[in-house]
């Protein structure tokens, strides 16, 4: 056997200590922050699945770590912390910038959207004529709309005239717009905050998701329900545009892959599911009373949300869209993919 000179071995020792540390170079490690329990579902069945998928298409040089529960900031400065590279990667309600995001705001009105899921990809496919003049500063990644939520009260609400009066938290800016018009005042907290507003009489409503009322404790609070797929409220999963732009082509892939209308759906049916599964738990609990408006009394309720949909229109004239287009085409896109109310 033929001895190892001396001489070349520390240069073999050296180049192999390079190309592991070369190696070690190339992985990315990001960051992604999020406001709601680490318990919730969306972590559960959206984000920790998109989490893996991503690493794994990466061969695992892309590791991300999650930050739950407004560990890394408030729920409303999501946007913000990832534009900022507070965060990489941010789990954003822009419903919680109130006036901030006019144009994405249209999914945001009631009486358009009646699901979650093939209504993820609709969001998704439409809003991408948008999102680079609306979130510059971020790579928009997943729209992650919740299942059709509705209002929860403490007194029982049928009609647009049963809000009047009351202090109602709502889901976003054009809901506590909505709650305005019909005589009652919005409670602005966010959905973390939002069981201690009801137990301390802050709040005699709120509108949710029906599912989110347990997670959130909030099943001990309102037992009145309206049984109705009234608003739906946006999420969406945002990343740094340095971040991104800075990855290496073949990351930068991975991360496109990841990113898409069909994404957004898959990211979206598990927290839908979970969601539609709290409204059977309080039928079979006997300790809630759901009321299914008559056809009557649905295009009361829709009549009387008719003005968002105008004030929408003037919102948006700034921007220099064509708002009539804009709603046409989302309305189009619902439609494609059998996701417009009735």
């Amino acid at each position: 056997m033929k001895k190892i000179n001396r001489m070349i071995l520390p240069a073999v020792l050296a180049a192999a200590t390079s190309l592991a540390t070369l190696t070690t170079a190339s992985a990315v490690e990001l960051r992604l922050a999020h406001w709601v329990p680490a318990s919730h579902p969306i972590q559960k069945y959206g984000i920790e699945p998109w989490v893996k998928a991503v690493e794994e298409a990466s061969n695992g040089r892309i590791h991300i770590t999650i930050y739950p529960a407004q560990q890394l900031g408030a729920a409303p400065d999501h946007y913000d912390m990832t534009r900022d590279g507070i965060t990489d990667i941010g789990y954003v309600n822009p419903g919680y910038n109130a006036g901030r995001f006019p144009i994405a705001s249209l999914i945001e009105i009631p009486f358009l959207a009646n699901n979650a899921k093939a209504g993820a990809k609709a969001m998704h496919e439409w809003y991408l004529n948008y999102a680079e003049k609306e979130m510059p500063e971020v790579k928009l990644c997943v729209m992650n709309p919740h299942d059709p939520g509705t209002i929860h009260s403490k007194t029982p609400v049928h009609v647009p005239a049963d809000v009047k009066g009351m202090n109602v938290r709502p889901a976003n800016a054009t809901i506590a717009r909505f709650v305005h018009l019909l005589g009652g005042a919005s409670v602005q907290v966010s959905a973390p905050e939002a069981r201690e507003a009801l137990s301390k009489g802050a709040a005699d409503a709120i509108t949710f998701p029906w599912n989110s009322i347990y997670i959130f404790g909030i099943d001990k609070e309102t037992k009145y329900h309206l049984d109705m797929p009234f608003y739906e409220s946006l999420q969406t999963l945002v990343i740094n545009r340095g971040v991104y732009d800075g990855l290496a082509p073949e990351d930068r892939q991975v991360i496109d892959e990841h990113c898409t209308p069909e994404w957004s759906e898959k990211f979206s049916t598990g927290w839908a599911d979970n969601e539609a599964a709290g409204r059977e738990k309080m039928i079979e609990s006997g300790e809630h009373t759901l009321y299914k408006p008559t056809d009557e009394e649905v295009s009361m309720w829709k009549e009387a949300a008719a003005p968002l949909l105008d004030e929408w229109k003037k919102s948006v004239a700034s921007t220099g869209i064509d708002a009539d287009k804009a709603y046409n085409d989302y309305v189009a896109t619902l439609k494609k993919y059998n996701s417009l109310f009735q």
